[in-house]
């Protein structure tokens, strides 16, 4: 289906003034007449067509979100308000509470509630329409300009398509709902709309979990892992079974999803709607080891919880029963030679048929394969706490959509140009507009779900730090489609805006973020709590606030982040001028030279003058203004260890110089007896190497500050260098000239006493 008549459809008619204008947009690109394609993209036109949809359409839709998100908080506040004047108290007995009240109160949730539903549906029609029509831009009338990467960042900081704005709302939504049911006496009534954005609920050989997931960025890897094998030993499985621990390095997992060619189980599984499914092929390590194949349907039921039916299949019967020509009809028959009971034969014939039933309904075939390197966390015997991260993430088209141009073979149910080939992530062998690679981690955490038991301190002070950015709704499947086949879905996930900003967090603010929204929890599950009488209100609302941040606290990550603070925090007003450029001199150049360049020591080579007329020459476009912080600046500051590293191997290697030259001096000093000569030159020597020594350790400071402060300069330094050289010269040469002068003055005074000699032996002999 065409994207505009699904965005005419998904329209909610109270705001259909308020959506992006698509039909507009396609026209100003001429996108469906041919009899303009000879007329030549002008200048004009380009600037017609990015300041209607940056200006106009952007700012339309921007303006009413933010409006609409912001009406909706205030309502929900009036609604808690009204419930906190519902609360009993001890003149105000729990009896006093009408009935009719309450369902006057839950109509006015379940409106809002509603209408959150559809400005999530408006989000994300919005959000698809401007990508789509940024790519429509770049590919039709994208020779000089390419607007798709600045309207992804622009989608982003305006939090357009992401769950973060609405979790707030709906967990205060979700513990209003509780309240008022628990008073109409409806006991276990499920709400009408799933709130909890923050978790799943799953279930595994009949027991519950509780999944949560999390990126991780790749500076904040090893610091995460780290975290968790102080509680948790890493589990590592073989590439046969999957199941029993080896010591083997971690597995390489490949999933391959299904789907048909109108994507249905991912429209399905984007809208999340009842009894969402997804189907995949699994296995480890390289197809060509023989490795066990698991065929899994996990389907999402109206509650949120999910469920996984799944059986193992061997390579050479895949696509028989892809095509329905195969039962398992020998896995069945050898169940019943090994003596199984006949509830469990029954019970593998039912999902079969189930899985086979559903693929053929559906005309599903394999469209994207998932292959991922995998770290699990595990105590044996102990599925209470259940960790993995997933790394070298990469998503690859295994579909057959282009009949000309086929990914994979359409009678083959797997790509074996990768799998005959044991290519391996990166992938590079294969045509790229093929593959999709993940920037971040992967975490995944899984919390067996116990009566009254909570869950480990150490999992909360890890799901809450800055290591980790929540994405609770995260699917590799939907994630992959959505990369790999924009061009025929008209849906995408919530989370894609997020890939474009920085994940880091700073750890303070991290930790204050997270003790503000505990407080803000614990304040309004106060008001629950009074509901429920008893003492659920303290042990619902009870909050101690922390001191510090729990997770992830180095003395350098510390030590960093305060400096950095404090050097922004000095910065007077006055240092940047409104345009975000800094306060240069009369002559044009700058106040403060950069540091240790060539420039420093001969202005008359400076670089500077040229680079920064360069740079002045380059003219903004309009309504674009230059950044007062660089991205090389934002977030948390994080120093690789190779910076202390090399700075500190300068540091000695200027000691090394100096212990030389100072070994050098002594020894001339010593044996240079009455030697007046070498004893002003080993005392000439001993001075330079203490110079030596003493520059080397003011620039291991100096560099040190530099590198805190995330300085600009360059930590190139020519003067010390160049002093030490030029001493040492100096020395040498007066060292030259004073040895040729005194051999010399020693010549002359030989001559003479020769001469006088010569003068006596004669003046005897006559």
């Amino acid at each position: 289906m065409r994207f505009g008549k699904t965005l005419r459809e998904s329209m909610y008619p109270p705001w259909k003034d308020q959506y992006i204008d698509y039909s507009k947009l396609k026209a100003m690109l001429r996108e469906d007449k041919r009899e303009d394609e000879d007329v030549p993209w002008t200048e004009e036109d380009e600037n017609r067509f990015c300041d209607e949809v940056f200006n106009v359409q952007l700012e339309k839709v921007a303006q009413f979100q933010e409006k609409t998100v912001s009406s909706l908080k205030e309502r929900a506040e009036v609604a808690f308000e009204k419930l906190k004047e519902m609360a009993p108290s001890d003149d105000k007995p729990k009896s006093d509470i009408t009935t009719a009240r309450l369902k006057e109160l839950k109509a006015e949730l379940d409106a809002i509630t509603n209408e959150v539903k559809e400005l999530k549906k408006y989000s994300s029609a919005n959000y698809t329409g401007f990508l789509k029509i940024a790519k429509k831009h770049d590919r039709k009338r994208g020779d000089r300009y390419k607007v798709r990467p600045m309207m992804r960042v622009s989608l982003s900081e305006r939090g357009f398509n992401s769950e973060q704005a609405y979790s707030p709302l709906l967990n205060k939504l979700s513990l209003m709902y509780y309240a008022i049911n628990q008073n109409l006496d409806e006991g276990e009534q499920q709400h009408p709309m799933d709130l909890d954005l923050e978790s799943q609920q799953e279930v595994h050989n009949g027991e519950r979990y509780t999944a949560h997931k999390f990126w991780i960025h790749t500076d904040n890897l090893l610091e995460v892992k780290t975290a968790i094998l102080r509680h948790l030993p890493s589990l590592v499985y073989t590439q046969q079974a999957g199941k029993e621990p080896d010591g083997n390095e971690d597995p390489k997992i490949t999933s391959l999803y299904f789907d048909n060619s109108k994507f249905e189980l991912y429209g399905r599984k984007v809208d999340r709607q009842v009894d969402a499914s997804s189907l995949r092929l699994r296995w480890y390590g390289q197809l060509d080891s023989k490795s066990d194949i698991v065929l899994e349907q996990k389907i999402v039921h109206e509650n949120g919880i999910s469920e996984e039916k799944k059986f193992p299949i061997k390579n050479k019967y895949i696509k028989a029963f892809i095509d329905g020509e195969y039962k398992m009809e020998k896995t069945i028959a050898k169940m019943e030679r090994q003596g199984q009971s006949a509830e469990a034969i029954e019970s593998f014939k039912t999902t079969v048929s189930e899985l086979q039933d559903f693929i053929i309904k559906h005309k599903l075939e394999p469209v994207l394969r998932a292959n991922y390197t995998r770290t699990a966390f595990q105590k044996p015997s102990d599925d209470r706490v259940r960790i993995s991260i997933d790394t070298d993430i990469a998503f690859i088209r295994e579909d057959t959509l282009d009949r000309d141009r086929p990914c994979r073979d359409p009678q083959e149910w797997h790509r074996r140009d990768i799998d005959n080939g044991n290519m391996t992530y990166p992938f590079k062998n294969i045509n790229q507009s093929e593959v999709s690679r993940f920037p971040y981690a992967l975490l995944e955490i899984k919390l067996k779900e116990e009566g009254g038991r909570k869950r480990p301190r150490w999992v909360e002070d890890l799901m809450v730090s800055h290591l980790v950015h929540a994405a609770p709704r995260f699917s590799k499947f939907v994630h992959g489609v959505a990369s790999l086949f924009e061009d025929y879905v008209n849906q995408l996930p919530l989370w894609l805006s997020d890939l474009e900003t920085d994940i880091r967090k700073d750890p303070q603010t991290a930790h204050d973020e997270e003790e503000q929204r505990k407080a803000q929890q614990a304040e309004d599950a106060m008001v629950v709590g009074s509901f429920l009488g008893g003492g659920a209100a303290t042990k619902i609302g009870s909050y101690k606030p922390a001191t510090s941040s729990p997770v992830g606290k180095s003395y350098l990550s510390e030590r960093a982040a305060k400096d950095a603070r404090d050097a922004m925090a000095s910065i007077p007003p006055t240092a940047v001028n409104g345009n975000g450029e800094q306060n240069v001199e009369e002559d044009g150049t700058s106040q403060q030279r950069s540091y240790g360049t060539l420039s420093s020591v001969f202005p008359g080579f400076s670089l500077s003058k040229y680079s920064r007329a360069k740079r002045q020459r380059a003219q903004l476009p309009e309504g674009v203004t230059k950044p007062e912080v660089w991205l090389k600046n934002a977030g948390p500051l994080q120093v690789e260890p190779k910076v202390w590293l090399a700075n500190e191997r300068t540091f000695l290697k200027w000691q090394h110089i100096c212990i030389l030259l100072g070994t050098l001096a002594i020894s001339l000093y010593t044996a240079a007896g009455e030697n007046f000569l070498a004893e002003c030159m080993g005392i000439a020597y001993i001075v330079i190497a203490i110079m030596a020594g003493g520059w080397g350790y003011a620039m291991l400071h100096r560099r040190r500050d530099m590198i805190v402060e995330r300085s600009g300069k360059d930590f190139d330094n020519m003067v010390g260098p160049l002093a030490v050289s030029a001493a040492l010269m100096l020395a040498l040469i007066l060292n030259f000239v004073f040895s040729y002068r005194a051999a010399f003055a020693r010549l002359d005074a030989d001559s003479r006493l020769l001469n006088e000699t010569e003068a006596a032996f004669v003046g005897e002999l006559l």
